[in-house]
Order: structure tokens, then sequence, then C-alpha cells
């Protein structure tokens, strides 16, 4: 492990390069839009418009083989170390938005260091967007089959144009919305709209900014589009339930003019990176490629269509941890924790919080409850050989398809996460949402007895209280 000595600063940060490609810089892989934390570590070689800058100022010595008394160590190439760190016989290291924790325990233990795998890690609170340049291209998506997203669509599509002078990518089943040619002004507007088709037209270092108009569906749905590196996501609440949205439409102008001059809080969503591998049952053999998908809320798997019990075995880091029976399985990030994870039972987590839950779906145990492991760990989950039935997986909610007998499904976090922007700050539109959106405790607040009342009362006319004890003349009698 590499470690990051900040001077100004009690704890150590580090950063970690991981297998799936490209370095981990608060959460991006270097794009049009990618971020950096602090320091400005990227790739070489790209250009960059935006950035995650540190409320707190840091001095620091640069990124060095340090001991935890901040002397330089020299790694040898024919050192222990060294070839430990080559054979990849180290466990992984892996945290997404946590405070580095000290690593001397006492006089002589300490934890190994790795210095193939470095991570910068910051304070989640101290996270916040500006831009190396001013952004040239923003998707607008906008919620399908709801007229009353019309209206704030064209405001925003034509402000967007004429007063920012930006290039406006959106889907071309839009362009297509026979509903859309009756709203005033856009017909002017259509011809300077840059359309794109899903599945067929990438996206990827295209987009300097998205815009959300709906509810979470539309996040959701931006989140699938990139399936690397993913830009800063703005979303405005027009839809039914909009727990990610926290922006209200009614003043846009003003809170795009905040967002686009860098006055805005992050939160990093830490998404799933989901792999099938297909094996023939008999063989052992690969069949097909591996298909390899990004989830933000969760990956789901159920019984599907089978009236048996779905029977499926669980590993975590290559330990078999429990077979599941019952309706099946949710894997999700925090931010899925409050969607289908928490209508089976699950906990609430901040999306800040590095975890995988995992929930089981109406299991056959009144003891199997959810659990909460490090986002770090890699989970893998395959049909049990002596089950009666296949599995069904969904990927928040898409391309669902079958699981047999063979396949696997290995789940972990993904170094890309969703720069979603706060409407005030992480912990400000967390707690709204519950309160707004799902009701968190909320409810009419007892009332006093009305003997308490009577009794208060009695006490505040005598001289015999604890009030009254203060004074000073109360003393002297």
């Amino acid at each position: 492990m590499m470690v990051r000595c900040d001077s100004n600063s009690s704890e150590s940060v580090t950063h970690q390069t991981h297998a799936d490609g490209g370095h981990f810089a608060g959460g991006w892989k270097s794009s049009p839009s990618s971020a950096i934390l602090n320091n400005q570590v990227t790739s070489p070689g790209v250009t960059h418009s935006m950035m995650i800058t540190d409320a707190i100022p840091t001095t620091t010595t640069g990124i060095w083989p340090l001991d935890l008394e901040g002397h330089t160590r020299n790694i040898r190439p024919d050192s222990e170390q060294f070839s430990r760190s080559r054979s990849g016989t180290w466990p992984r290291t892996r945290s997404l938005n946590a405070p580095s924790p000290i690593q001397q325990f006492g006089p002589c233990g300490r934890i190994m260091k790795n210095s193939a795998m470095v991570m910068t890690i910051q304070d989640p609170a101290s996270q916040r967007l500006t831009w190396y340049k001013p952004p040239l291209t923003v998707l607008v998506i906008k919620k399908v089959r709801d007229a009353t997203v019309l209206s704030p669509f064209v405001q925003l599509v034509k402000w967007l144009i004429t007063e920012k002078r930006m290039v406006v990518f959106v889907e071309h089943s839009v362009l297509d919305d026979p509903l859309l040619s009756n709203q005033p002004g856009f017909n002017m507007t259509r011809d300077k709209l840059m359309p794109f088709r899903e599945g067929k037209d990438d996206l990827t270092d295209k987009i300097d900014f998205i815009v959300c108009l709906g509810g979470d569906g539309t996040l959701l749905y931006a989140s699938s589009l990139f399936q690397q590196s993913v830009p800063p996501v703005m979303a405005f609440h027009l839809g039914s339930l909009g727990f990610l949205t926290p922006f209200e439409f009614v003043n846009f102008e003003e809170q795009m003019i905040n967002v686009l001059e860098g006055n805005a809080a992050l939160t990093l969503r830490s998404r799933l990176r989901c792999i099938i591998l297909r094996k023939d049952e008999a063989t052992g053999k690969p069949t097909k490629a591996p298909t390899s998908l990004l989830v933000l809320n969760e990956v789901v798997i159920d019984r599907g269509p089978s009236p048996y019990l779905s029977n499926i075995d669980l590993y975590l880091d290559g330990k078999h941890i429990t077979s599941v029976q019952g309706d099946g399985l949710i894997v999700s990030t925090p931010t899925g924790s409050t969607a289908y994870a928490v209508a089976a039972g699950a906990s609430m987590i901040h999306p800040s919080v590095p975890a995988i839950m995992v929930t089981p779906i109406c299991p056959h145990s009144l003891s199997f409850r959810p659990i909460v492991v490090p986002a770090g760990v890699e989970l893998k989950i395959s049909v049990s050989p002596e089950s009666r039935n296949t599995a069904w997986v969904s990927f928040d909610g898409r391309s669902r398809q079958e699981l047999k007998h063979g396949d696997s499904l290995r789940v972990t976090t993904s170094i890309y996460p969703v720069p979603s922007i706060c409407a005030q700050d992480q912990i400000t539109d967390w707690f709204d949402s519950l309160a707004e959106c799902l009701h968190w405790n909320v409810r009419k607040k007892q009332r006093h007895l009305d003997e308490l009342s009577d009794l208060t009362r009695s006490h505040s006319s005598s001289n015999d209280t604890l009030d009254s004890l203060d004074r000073p003349d109360a003393l002297d009698s």
C-alpha cells in the first residue's frame, strides 16, 4: 500500500488502482467529465473539465513508499515485499469514501502494506464540484409518457442552448414525441438538439454534464447509459417518488447557474459491477463471453415463474457462506438500500457508506436476516446443484435473464460511482428524502396529560422550585 502523507492531517490517505482498469480518483476514471480529489491524480494524456476539491487544505509531500513515521522506504525488486505484490498473494484492499484508519497497533503491530494497491480516500462531506473549464455538452433525460414534464423540458433545453450556448443531447425517441411539437417554441429548438439511440450511439467522453427531469427512474437510466465513468448528474424532482432527485424545477435557472459555476456538493453513489459467467453444466466449459453490467440500486436473483423455492449458493471471496432458500436474494448498494431492499426488511444506509447489502426475499428461515458486508469483497451467486429450478436475475429492474445450473454471477463494488449533485449537502438531502418520500418517523406527537399540565402550573406558582432556589435571595431566606 502506498501512503500519501499529509503534513496538516493526523490521518494518512491512500490511492488505489483496480483490476477493472483506470485510476480511481474519487471514483472516476479519466474522461471529459472525470473528477479527482485534492491533488488531481489523473491518467495522463486526457483532458479533464471537472474535479472534486477538498474543503480542507492539505500540504502533500507526494506519493512515496513511506513507513508510519513518514520515512521513505526502499523497495528492492528482489525483496519479499516486491515479489508478493507482483504475485498477487496479498488480499485486495478496497474502500470507497471512508476515512483511512490508523495502520499501527501498539508498539509492534501494523498492517502489511501493498505497493500495488493505492487509493485516495477523502472525507465525503468535503467533496465539492468544480470545473477545469466550462462544460460544453449536456445530456437531458426526461421521464417518458408524462405530459407534465414536457413544458419544463422545453424551457430547460431552450435555456441551455440560447443562454448557455451548450450542445444538448437528447434521446432520439424524444424528438418523435408528437406532444412535444405542440409545445410553444419547441419547433425552433428541435433542429439544434443532438439525438442519440441507446445501445447504438456511444456517449463515452462526449458528455460533460447530465440533467434528469422526472423521478428516480431517470437517474437509474442515466447510470445504465454510462458503463464506465459517469458525468455529474443534476436530478430535478418531476416524478412520482423523487428520493434521488433533490432539486425543484421552480427556479431552475438559479440552481443551474450555481452548479455550472461549481457551487455544489456531491454524493458519490457507488455502483455494483456484475459479471455473469455462462458454463455448460456437463463439461464446465464457458459457453459464451461474460456479460458485465453496472447497477446503481440492486441486482435481484429470484425464482422467476417457477412454483418451487429458489435454492441459491452464496459465496463471499470464494468462501461458501450460505444457501438461500426462499423467493430470492437482493444484492444492493447503499443507494439501493432505500428501494427494493428496505421493502424486503433491510436497513437504510447512507449512500456514502462503503458497503454491500445482502437481503433475502421471503426466506424459508426466520433467522435469515439481512447482512451488510464490506464494499471490497466479491460475491459469487450460483444455482445450487440440487435446486429443482433455475433462477432469474435482473439489474436495476432491467436486462432480466435466466441463470441456469453451472452459471454464476460475480458482484463487487465498481470503481465508477455516479456523482449525484446535492441540492444542499449529503446529510440534509438524504434525511429530507427519508422524511418527504418515505415518511420516516413521521407521526403525530404525543400530547401532554392534563393532570401533568395542571401540576406544572401549580408548581410554577409556588416558591419551592428549583428555579427559585437558584436565586441568591432565596438562599438568604
